[in-house]
């Protein structure tokens, strides 16, 4: 990326003034070190820029320390909006609504593990659908799918998958108020009906993880968040709303570049940015199927985790109690949310959007379990398979950032470059040479995920840390995973 245009605010913070583009309504500010800056593509500056002519954009656009390019807005994009004057843009959320990380603790050790870990992953790998297209776990009938849609993680739980526990461990209790529906498409309906429990395809992922003594950063929160001890292991689970989501933004956003102009006088240099009032019928409609879609992805992680106890019970021969399974949290990424925050130092409603970026609520906030009410929220960052992922804590300095964070490590590599570098079947026998078991239903989908192709982890989690975002707690290391 070109950075003589950005103006250094502070070395892990960077900003973009409203004169390097003509109808900049705020400033671009970028949460990274210049050298993750440098390394991001061109094609993030101008689309970070553009959002910021996005009507209603309230303070500055944002761009995460992961960012890349995506659709509309880059990955890592979050942007707050005025719901009185502003707008709704799918190209701000993203095609797989709620895309998020739910993280699982056990009381299993490493040592007890090891034996069996071919056999876990194998058992996962038959008893998870995952890859494109892949059927789920139920067939949801009409009647069922719209109370799922409405009820979301409760749902599930209703069903026999899990316990009513887990809703408080489930960002916004695994529910979004507002879903409606009849908002949805009966196409998206028709993609939906039959995913629900299922991993799918891309960056989805299952991943067994352990965590070692030298990794845990603020032993205080992370024994809070349920790591106790060295070499314990953790589950991870990656994955949305599948085709259903994917629908859902494919039908609103065809129906908004027909309307924005003719209907609403609106106009962007982007069409990938197409939008609509959000108090405006239009604007209502995708925020209620968006929410619908939400609703299916926490009902979706939900369904896995259930899954995931089952097999652990049974290959371990144990109740779930004795394996001290507890869900630690699940985060959403690819969402717009009405959250409260300070605007000029007062209080307003505003419309967050979070494209491949995760909420990441301070100690004391509402909105976060009572458990964690001391530490601030969990955050959930998913790496790549091969260098491992990191669990962090929220913190008040996020409050500039709306708080917000990272969601990933973030790609440096197109899907199909990292196709042309890397063999999927090479890479599987490299990673179990380095005791990691990989499982995957597309040997050409697993090259796309090398670690080869994401942004060294670690030097976005300081980022991450150095900007105020949030706090490490852990480095979660992985060692199976069942790849979609």
């Amino acid at each position: 990326m070109k950075t003589s245009s950005i103006n250094k605010i502070h070395d892990y913070l960077y900003e973009i003034p409203v004169s390097f583009k003509h109808g900049m309504r705020v400033p671009a500010r970028i949460y990274a070190s210049l050298q993750l800056i440098e390394n991001m593509d061109n094609a993030v500056l101008d689309q970070l820029t553009n959002v910021c002519l996005l009507p209603g954009i309230l303070k500055h656009a944002l761009c995460m320390p992961d960012g890349h390019s995506g659709y509309g807005f880059p990955i890592g994009g979050v942007a707050a909006i005025d719901p009185d004057t502003g707008v709704i843009s799918p190209g701000g959320i993203g095609f797989d609504i709620n895309c998020g990380v739910r993280l699982m603790a056990t009381s299993l050790t490493f040592d007890e593990v090891k034996p069996r870990l071919k056999t876990l992953v194998q058992a996962l790998f038959n008893q998870v659908p995952s890859g494109v297209g892949s059927d789920g776990m139920v067939r949801l009938k009409p009647d069922d799918f719209d109370e799922a849609m409405i009820l979301g993680a409760r749902w599930a739980i209703q069903n026999g998958y899990g316990s009513p526990t887990d809703l408080d461990f489930i960002e916004e209790n695994g529910c979004m108020k507002g879903a409606d529906p009849r908002a949805v498409s009966d196409r998206a309906r028709a993609r939906g009906k039959d995913q629900a429990g299922s991993l799918g395809s891309g960056n989805h992922y299952l991943e067994i993880q352990v965590v070692k003594e030298k990794n845990i950063f603020d032993k205080k929160i992370a024994e809070q968040f349920g790591i106790v001890r060295d070499g314990q292991i953790m589950v991870m689970i990656h994955s949305g709303s599948r085709g259903f989501g994917h629908q859902i933004a494919t039908d609103y956003l065809k129906r908004f570049l027909s309307v924005m102009g003719s209907k609403y006088g609106l106009s962007l240099p982007d069409r990938e940015l197409a939008c609509a009032p959000f108090y405006s019928d239009d604007g209502q409609n995708y925020y209620r199927a968006m929410n619908c879609a939400i609703n299916y992805a926490f009902l979706n992680r939900q369904m896995m985790m259930h899954s995931v106890k089952n097999i652990l019970c049974d290959i371990f021969k144990k109740s779930p109690e004795e394996l001290g399974l507890r869900l630690v949290y699940d985060v959403c990424h690819n969402t717009a949310k009405l959250e409260r925050h300070a605007i000029d130092g007062k209080e307003k409603e505003i419309l967050i959007h979070r494209k491949g970026a995760t909420r990441a609520f301070a100690p004391g906030m509402e909105g976060i379990p009572d458990r964690y009410r001391s530490t601030g929220q969990p955050v959930l960052i998913g790496g790549s398979m091969e260098t491992g992922s990191y669990l962090l804590a929220g913190i008040p300095s996020g409050a500039e950032a709306f708080y917000s964070t990272c969601h990933g490590s973030g790609r440096v590599m197109s899907r199909h470059r990292a196709k042309s570098t890397f063999n999927g079947r090479e890479l599987q026998k490299h990673l179990e040479e380095q005791g990691i078991i990989i499982l995957t239903s597309s040997f050409p989908g697993l090259a796309e995920e090398a670690g080869g192709a994401y942004k060294n982890v670690d030097e976005v989690i300081q980022a991450t840390e150095q900007g105020g975002l949030s706090r490490a707690v852990a480095k979660l290391l992985p060692i199976g995973n069942i790849k979609g």
